[in-house]
């Protein structure tokens, strides 16, 4: 059930998002009961306005409540831009973000080594191309991530 309500929040969400240029980034449903947060990332090219925010939290808010998406009454609305090391899960991240730095957690080893920070190189059929280290390069398949994000160094 959380997840048909995860997969029509998104829905709704992208319709929002769609017309202003704002992508859809991730849609989480935590906690339940009375506390149940439900939380939205957003992400456009040149970065996400407190406005933005505004606008999907005020959009996707009020179809929400008109269309009774949310079961259960109760819940907190929050929407926020992705942070400096946002999640990486769709081939167009991968392709979008060539040349940043990432952290990437395999399902399984490879060169006995699950976690994994470099350089993103590129990304062609399903294949992550990342450079741990200069002169080395690493083809990962997408089917084999478990978690990926930007690094930020801080």
């Amino acid at each position: 059930m959380k997840d048909d309500v995860v997969a029509k929040v998104r829905a709704i969400a992208e319709r929002v998002g769609a017309s202003e240029g704002i992508e859809i980034v991730d849609v989480e449903l935590l906690g339940g009961g009375r506390s149940r947060v439900l939380r939205i990332y957003i992400d456009k090219p040149g970065g996400v306005t407190h406005g933005d925010c505004e606008l999907v939290s005020q959009d996707v808010g009020t179809i929400l409540d008109v269309e009774d998406v949310m079961p259960g009454g109760r819940y907190t609305l929050e929407v926020s831009s992705p942070g400096l090391e946002r999640k990486l899960t769709k081939p167009a991240d991968f392709e979008r973000f060539l040349g940043q730095k990432a952290r990437i957690v395999l399902k399984s080893p490879v060169e006995n080594q699950r976690r994994w920070e470099g350089i993103l190189t590129g990304f062609a059929e399903g294949v992550i191309t990342l450079e741990p280290s200069s002169g080395k390069v690493l083809c990962i398949g997408l089917d084999q991530v478990e978690k990926a994000n930007l690094k930020f160094d801080w």
